[in-house]
């Protein structure tokens, strides 16, 4: 079954938090550290001595630059190139690419040696400091929550407002936006597979001792934000285009607040109570209220576009539940960048740059207008319901890779010693 051993809250004080994680466009709620593994103790009666080594050369690399970078890779001035030219996030992302072919191996045809090994990480939003486990599934959750985080990282600096040439206010370009997006499809499909293909690879008794970082929960709640960000990038261009109609952002918009929406329920009712798991969930209120804020308003544009005192008094509700929502996540925003570690947001820009000049303008227009046409009785009270569209944006497929081909050899050397 493999056994469990989780350590006590911050008693080895591994946890380096950052007491400020700087300007956050995306939040990523920290980064689970490896710690090192004997492999030659466990599988050096088992495999051969060039595999052992293979498999401890690969996930050396990933402890040592995980060590090295984790406790600062949330700092958004950390942009620092490696000797190779690449990023720290795009060389660890590779290193992990090269362990997990290998790492499969252990799994190969129904082997037992997955038992073999315990794998121990450092947590971040649960209340155990540690987790170790002796299955080899956990090890693979494990590598595709720190893919996954690491490309959140990614899409984050990309939708930092930069000081562009011209010297004009700090923008984001069109190709980062571009490229964030392709960035939260490949995070998704990094959490969709955990938790379709791999968290059922895992005995009940693990898989309810799973740290919270790891919860079903939590890797459900990651991908909606994901695709979550992603829409939301996909607005704010909308926005931008002379040919999106309002159909278009509102449909948008609309689809945002779903992904919001569940990403907050699969929340809902797991124990985030330290400082990352915290901030975890006030980000997601924070974006599901300021999604609500964008769908009111565009809802209640098409609905004033009607020709009828009930279109235009529905209009008028609508407005005023996104002049509260908007009012609302700028409290939520608030608590979040309060919670500790402390945060910041990056100069407005995008959809909420936006709607932050709109909204209030546009609410106390169309109010004011409808009010002298209409009597108060013809004003809703509460907010007309927002139409229900379909998710359209969709996690990546992403597959385990296969096994890598020195398992073959090993299985051929073994084949050829029993001879």
């Amino acid at each position: 079954m493999g056994c469990l051993v989780s350590t006590p809250k911050d008693t080895l004080g591994n946890r380096r938090r950052p007491a400020n994680i700087g300007e956050v466009s995306v939040y990523v709620p920290g980064l689970r550290i490896p710690k090192p593994v004997d492999f030659s103790q466990s599988l050096g009666d088992h495999l051969s001595k060039s595999l052992v080594e293979r498999l401890s050369a690969l996930r050396t690399r990933i402890v040592v630059m995980a060590a090295q970078e984790g406790p600062t890779i949330t700092r958004t001035k950390r942009r620092a190139a490696t000797q190779h030219g690449g990023s720290t996030l795009a060389d660890l992302q590779q290193a992990l690419n090269d362990y997990l072919p290998v790492l499969l191996g252990l799994m190969k045809d129904g082997s037992q040696l997955h038992h073999k090994v315990q794998f121990l990480w450092v947590n971040q939003e649960d209340d155990a400091e540690e987790t170790a486990m002796s299955n080899a599934w956990y090890e693979v959750l494990s590598i595709l929550h720190l893919m996954a985080m690491l490309s959140l990282s990614q899409a984050n600096l990309l939708l930092l407002p930069r000081t562009s040439a011209d010297g004009y206010q700090p923008k984001v370009t069109e190709e980062s936006r571009r490229a964030s997006i392709d960035i939260f499809l490949k995070a998704a499909g990094y959490l969709d597979c955990a938790v379709r293909h791999v968290l059922p690879q895992l005995p009940t008794e693990l898989k309810t001792n799973l740290p919270v970082d790891l919860a079903e929960g939590v890797l459900r709640a990651l991908c909606l934000q994901a695709l979550g960000q992603g829409v939301d990038i996909q607005l704010g261009m909308a926005i931008d285009s002379t040919k999106a109609t309002l159909a278009v952002k509102r449909r948008l918009a609309c689809e945002m607040v779903k992904y919001w929406q569940q990403a907050q329920d699969n929340l809902m009712n797991l124990p985030l109570l330290n400082g990352w798991g915290e901030k975890h969930r006030l980000f997601v209120k924070w974006k599901y209220v300021e999604a609500k804020a964008a769908a009111y308003y565009y809802h209640g544009l098409i609905l004033d576009e009607g020709n009828t005192e009930k279109f235009h008094g529905m209009a008028v509700a609508a407005l005023q539940a996104a002049d509260e929502y908007f009012k609302e996540s700028r409290k939520a925003c608030d608590a979040f960048n309060a919670a500790p570690p402390l945060s910041r947001n990056p100069p407005l820009w995008g959809t909420m740059k936006y709607l932050s000049e709109k909204i209030p303008k546009d609410t106390s227009s169309k109010v004011r207008i409808n009010r002298d046409l209409y009597s108060h009785e013809k004003i809703m009270e509460t907010a007309p319901t927002l139409p229900d569209f379909a998710l359209a944006l969709k996690p990546d497929e992403f597959q385990l890779p296969p096994v890598d081909h020195s398992w073959n050899m090993e299985h051929m050397n073994k084949g050829s010693n029993q001879l």
